[in-house]
């Protein structure tokens, strides 16, 4: 007749811990790197602050 497999479970288990080790891997490389927290450099305000913006208005005639 048909054999059971020696451990489903285990072979399970097996899978489970190499994609846990893979993905801490990928973590940790992704944790080693340049984060750009300290980057700066861009201006937040390029246009000055909104009171200033330009109005439209209909042209009178």
């Amino acid at each position: 007749m048909s054999e059971p497999n020696p451990s489903p479970s285990a072979e399970e288990d097996d899978v489970k811990r190499k994609f846990r080790e893979a993905l801490e891997r990928k973590q940790a490389h992704a944790r080693s790197g340049s984060s750009h927290e300290t980057g700066g450099g861009k201006n937040q305000h390029a246009h000055g602050p909104a009171a200033n913006k330009r109005t439209f208005r209909r042209k009178s005639g």
